[in-house]
Formats: structure tokens, sequence, C-alpha cells
């Protein structure tokens, strides 16, 4: 979900900061008062062009900023890679940002380091689905109705598709390997040559070195820092010279020792004092033995950074990702040069391996092919009814398989066809409808198979009435699954949600837009606002 917006300087925002709720959120406000600024930031997240027109007049460029959730997997896909190599250790959400520069040029971020405007576009669209060019773009694209179709499914499809993916990996590798193996004994050799070197440069590494090491250098750099602080602590408990703390506990515990026979009440004390120094003592004899642990190594960080070199050329040049798969593969090729000396045949089990590869892919693409050839036709006519409820003619929708080149996901793709009125052919979604009904049908299609976070600016484009109330409620139930923002004029949308900003005008020189959530005596008068307010209320009444 998207947690929080921030915006800095765009149009007319000075500063906004939202956070959402996970459900509904209605964004309202005057005609003209900055609404679709909020639908411009967004689209920024989502890879829009930047436009120098974007800038406020309060310096010389613009931000926007989202924390939106990480869901499990997203980062694992090959298209995210790049993006998947910026992200801190032990982030769980994803930070992205845009700025926009007074000349037009923009620079993307992902969790404040750069990133590539594309790689921030695709993990944007597979968290949020907005309407307008962006719903547009996505339901044009066969990907994302395949991934539709199969979130309808359910759980168990989608780890098909995970199984599919590691299977279809699996098989690429395979493919690779037999290709490798086949080739003749010059490729043989230098296979045999690869593993050997993988296996000598990965020599005496252990699980948890590569942790071990940063921990290690990262104290080394600070050598100076403890070395220096050790010794003024063991000098100030028990100098060379003069008293210390050491001593002066020691003094104290002189001056008791006597009078404990005429005070006994002083024995506590004098055991206390007699107790301290010898803790005093002790702890600069640790400190003092942790200088000599500081010095008997001083090549150490050399050492160390050697290390954690090799470790990362071992990475670079056997192209493994993480310090553990390198150790992996490590493992496997010792397993595999043992066999080779054993009398293995490398050339017949690349061809079995690659035979069983191409079994498990074909297997995994016929379940998944199975599971939707049961599931289109229910999710068409699910999606049909919606498409009714939220006033889109007769509902008649489409989801076509066809057939298509084995991939990841199988060999399977979808298209989603409407007949948009009596008496047209059915055509695709993407390319029959106009911003408000395109929003409309990705409502319907959400409310069936569920989704993403979604963004709605255009969904009550040219309705009102009976269609704005089931709009509404389609809405609300989309709600309980998956989180909504939807920027609206319609009271019957903005009263069903769970969080409710209002965009208002502030005049002056210049022009700003204030931007906030409302308490409930706010959102009623807004409400109020919405329907015509008091006098056009009390008029009705009469």
């Amino acid at each position: 979900m998207l947690r929080r917006l921030r915006i800095e300087n765009l149009v007319l925002i000075h500063g906004a900061e939202l956070t959402f709720a996970p459900g509904l959120n209605a964004i309202t406000g005057e005609t003209g008062a900055g609404k679709t600024i909020l639908a411009q930031a967004i689209g920024l997240l989502l890879g829009a062009k930047g436009d120098a027109g974007f800038i406020g007049h309060d310096g010389e460029e613009a931000y926007v900023e989202a924390e939106l959730d990480l869901p499990p997997g997203l980062l694992e896909e090959d298209e995210l890679a790049s993006l998947a190599e910026l992200r801190p250790s032990g982030e769980d959400g994803l930070v992205v940002a845009r700025r926009v520069f007074a000349d037009g040029r923009t620079r993307a971020y992902a969790w404040g380091r750069g990133a590539a405007r594309e790689d921030l576009a695709a993990a944007g669209e597979r968290l949020i689905a907005m309407s307008g060019q962006f719903e547009q773009r996505r339901l044009a694209r066969p990907s994302y109705q395949l991934d539709v179709l199969d979130a309808f499914v359910g759980d168990e499809q989608l780890r098909r598709r995970t199984e599919s993916r590691l299977a279809w990996r699996e098989l690429t590798a395979a493919r690779r390997r037999n290709e490798e193996v086949q080739a003749g004994a010059a490729a043989t050799e230098a296979r045999l040559a690869e593993l050997r070197a993988l296996v000598e440069d990965t020599a005496g590494l252990e699980p948890d070195d590569e942790e071990s090491l940063r921990a290690e250098r990262e104290r080394l750099r600070h050598v100076t820092e403890l070395a220096e602080g050790a010794a003024a602590a063991a000098e100030a408990l028990s100098p060379e010279e003069g008293e210390g703390a050491a001593g002066l506990v020691a003094g104290a515990e002189r001056a008791v020792a006597p009078l404990e026979r005429l005070a006994p009440e002083l024995a506590r004390a004098g055991d206390e004092l007699r107790d301290a120094e010898l803790r005093l003592r002790e702890t600069a004899s640790e400190l003092r033995g942790f200088l000599t642990t500081l010095e008997a190594e001083p090549r150490r960080l050399e050492q160390v950074e050697a290390e954690l070199d090799r470790i990362a050329e071992a990475r670079r040049r056997f192209r493994a990702q993480t310090y553990e798969e390198l150790l992996a593969r490590a493992a496997e090729a010792r397993t595999e040069l043992e066999a080779i000396g054993e009398g293995f045949d490398p050339a017949a089990a690349a061809v079995e391996a690659l035979a069983a590869a191409e079994r498990n892919a074909r297997r995994l693409a016929e379940e998944l092919r199975a599971a939707r050839n049961e599931a289109a036709p229910r999710f068409a006519d699910e999606v049909a009814r919606e498409l009714v409820g939220v006033g889109m003619g007769e509902g008649e929708f489409v989801a076509e398989l066809r057939e298509r080149e084995p991939g990841q996901t199988g060999f399977d793709e979808v298209s989603f066809l409407v007949r948009p009125n009596r008496g047209l052919p059915l055509a695709p979604v993407a390319e029959t409808a106009s911003g408000g009904e395109l929003s409309r049908i990705a409502l319907a299609i959400a409310a069936v198979a569920g989704g993403e976070t979604m963004v709605f600016d255009e969904i009550d484009a040219g309705i009102g009435g009976e269609t704005a109330h089931r709009v509404a409620d389609t809405l609300r139930r989309l709600a309980e699954r998956a989180q909504v923002v939807t920027i609206t004029h319609l009271p019957q949308i903005a009263s069903v949600a769970e969080r409710h900003f209002r965009v208002e005008k502030i005049p002056g020189d210049p022009t700003r837009t204030r931007i906030g959530a409302l308490g409930e005596a706010e959102r009623r008068d807004e409400l109020q606002r919405m329907l015509g307010g008091r006098e056009f209320l009390s008029s009705v009444g009469t």
C-alpha cells in the first residue's frame, strides 16, 4: 500500500505530506483548487516526464517522494534487478522519489540513491494502478492482464507462477550448460577451468566470513578512536603516576578501615570500597590488555580489505548476486569436479538435466494453462456484472486466452475485450474506452481480482445519480481488499471514504494550494459543500 506521499514546491503546493489509510481515501475540493496536482505527483513516481512548468514559486526545483509497502519477491523479478541492488540492508519498504529541475530535467531516486527513471516506473506500476494514460498503458500490456487473471485464480496459481519462474531460470541455465558442454572439448576444458577457478578463489571461505569481515573492518577503521578512548579510560582509572580513580578509592578505604572496629556499621562501606578498588584496577588492566590487541596486528586492516576485495572480485567474476550464492556455486563446483574425477560424463548429464528442466517447465506451464482456462469465463462473467453496476452499458466483457512463445509465466497470454456499445464488435479495453470509462473498467476488474493500490482521477467523469451511488459502493467493496485513492467531486464517493482529504486554494501572491486530512466536523462541512451548501439544502428541504 501507499503509506505516505510528500510533495514540495509542485505547481501551487508549497509543501504537503499525506498519510493514507489502508482502505478508501477520498480527495475533494473546489474546481480549480489543485486536486489534479496530486495526480501529477503520483504520475512522476510512475515515470511521467518532468516539465519546468511543474515547479512552483518557492524554489528552483520540485520534489515528490512516496513510501510504499514492498511485497515479498517483487525485487526478485529480472526487470527490477538494478533497483534491487540499491536496496539497503534490512529495508522492508520502498521509498521512491523524483526531483524536477528548472530546465525540465529530472532525477529519480530509490531509498535516497540515484536510480533510472525506467526502473522507478517498472516498480511503481507493479504497486500503484493509476487511471488515465497510465491505466491505458497497463491495460494494453498482455503481461498485466495475465497477472490480473492469475490473481483472480488465487494463491495456488501465484505459487505455480513462482515455481514456473524458478523452473524457467533452471531451464535457461540447463540450456546454456548443455550448449557449453556440447560445443566440444575446448568448451569442456574451459568449463573445467572455470570450476577449478571457482573452487580455488573461494577456498577457505566460510558462511559468515563476509559479514564478520565487514564488522571487523568497521572496528579497524576506528582503531585510533578506540585506542585513544581505552588509553584515556585506563589512565583515569589507574595511571602510571598519581592517584587515579582506583587510588582515590583505595585512600577512602584506608580512611574507613580503622573506624570499622569503632563503628561496625561502617563495615559495609569498607567492603564496598575494597571491592570497588579491585574492580577498577581489573577494568584498567582489561583496557590495557585491549590496547595490546590493537597494537598486535597493525596491518590487519589491509588484510581485511584484501579479503573483502577477494570476495567481491569472486562474486563479480562468477556472476554471483550474493555471498551465499557464491558459496553455493562453489560447493556445486566441488561436487561436479569430484564426479568428473570419478568418470562422470558431463555431456550426457547435461542432456539429461536439460530434458528434466524442460519437463518441469512444461508441467508447470500446463498447470497454469488449465487453471486459466477454467477461471477465464468466471472472471469475465464477474467483471461483466461489475461493469453493469458502474454504468458501463450491458457489461459485455471477455477474457480471451491465446498461445504464445513459452516463458516464465507459461505459454499463455490473455486479452481483455469489451463491447462499449451495442452493435460494435468486441475490442481491447485500452483501445475502446475514454478516460472516465477506462477508470470504471479498471475499477470493475479490480473489484473482481483485487490488486495493488489504485488511484482514480477520472472515475466520476460524466456520471451522477444512481450510477454515482453504484460506483461509490464498488469502490467501498474494493477498498475492503485493496487500498484506493480517488480524486472526486461526488459526495456519494467521498461519504464512504475511510480517510478524507480536502484541497483548497489559499489566495495570495503567489496563490497556494493546501491539502490536509479532515476531522469529522470538517468532513461534514465538506460533504455539505459538495451537496450544494446549506442554502441549497435548505431550499431543497422546503
